[in-house]
């Protein structure tokens, strides 16, 4: 039988610098285990009854298994911009096929530990969809209006992933979340 993996371990990600410039490529393992710079998108699904999906991470996953997440989280391929990985990941993540330009991009993060070294645009997508899980990628997801969110993040820091903690701080996001 076989393991059940999280992600590709053949994953090449751009490399860049403090600017945000790529300065080469390298496998996904490398840059981590190097802790290099590199990207990475979220996206926050609204529903029209002002549900925000949250993601609980495969336990699979290589970092931040188990762990609450943004309604779509994961890296911009080498060679990819931040809005095609945006779709890309949405699809193998939950199954949505939404075109870049439906995405709103609401926030742009620069580089820190807490996001894993990476920059990270993040995106709001608003409407009504039905996903479908990538198992490998997502074990399930919630449904929770922003400000229970944030009641939940305040009281169990612990059961979310560090990178949505960190997002869900910054000024942009909570605005277009409802919450500035």
């Amino acid at each position: 039988m076989r393991k059940e993996v999280g992600q590709s371990p053949d994953e090449v990600f751009d490399l860049v610098d403090e600017n945000d410039v790529v300065i080469g490529s390298l496998l996904r393992s490398e840059i981590h285990r190097q802790q290099l710079r590199h990207r990475a998108i979220h996206i926050f699904w609204l529903r029209g009854d002002g549900q925000l999906c949250l993601q609980r991470r495969s336990y699979a996953k290589d970092n931040c298994p188990g762990l609450i997440s943004a309604s779509c989280a994961g890296h911009v391929d080498s060679g990819e911009s931040y809005s095609m990985a945006a779709a890309r990941e949405l699809q193998e993540e939950i199954g949505l096929r939404v075109p870049p330009e439906h995405l709103i991009e609401i926030d742009y993060a620069p580089c820190h530990a807490n996001l894993g070294h990476e920059f990270v645009r993040s995106y709001l997508l608003r409407g009504e969809f039905t996903p479908q899980l990538g198992r490998a990628e997502v074990d399930s997801l919630l449904w929770r209006l922003p400000a229970e969110l944030d009641a939940w993040m305040r009281r169990f820091p612990e059961a979310f992933a560090l990178p949505l903690r960190h997002l869900y701080q910054r000024p942009a996001v909570r605005q277009a979340l409802g919450l500035a």
